[in-house]
């Protein structure tokens, strides 16, 4: 019988691993405002990498995903550790996987960084779209931009 109440004790412990290590996650809800159009997908990426910011598909630990720019644009990344983040939206609006430009440099299609982060003649550093994640549901707002 003591083998089976270690085995139940043991079973009982890494449950609760399981759900404190569930615990010390959250949710990062982004709304996307000032679509222009209803055309095409947002692509989002968020990581913790400066390196690579804003190219965060270069980080294979990144939150990525796709979502249509038809009506209400939200994005859920669930699972998220506390750290520091920084996000980066394409309003990608012929759905063609890539930042489209005019004359190679200046973007043809919509953008958007966490703390609404200044786009010179380069995207921004990842320590001017950075913010702390923690626990929760954190709720950010992000602004799509156009240049052109």
């Amino acid at each position: 019988m003591k083998t089976g109440g270690a085995v139940l004790a043991a079973a009982a412990l890494a449950t609760g691993a399981v759900a404190a290590a569930q615990a010390r996650t959250g949710e990062v809800v982004i709304t996307v405002t000032d679509l222009r159009s209803k055309k095409g997908v947002v692509r989002a990426c968020m990581t913790t990498r400066a390196d690579i910011f804003p190219k965060c598909i270069k980080d294979p630990n990144a939150f990525r995903t796709v979502v249509s720019a038809n009506g209400k644009v939200e994005i859920r990344f669930t699972g998220v550790k506390p750290g520091n983040y920084a996000i980066a939206l394409l309003h990608d609006e012929n759905d063609n996987g890539k930042a489209d430009r005019a004359m190679g440099m200046m973007p043809k299609e919509g953008y958007g960084f966490s703390r609404d982060a200044p786009v010179r003649m380069a995207p921004p550093k990842f320590s001017d779209a950075v913010m702390a994640i923690g626990e929760g549901t954190s709720r950010v707002t992000i602004k799509m931009r156009y240049f052109l």
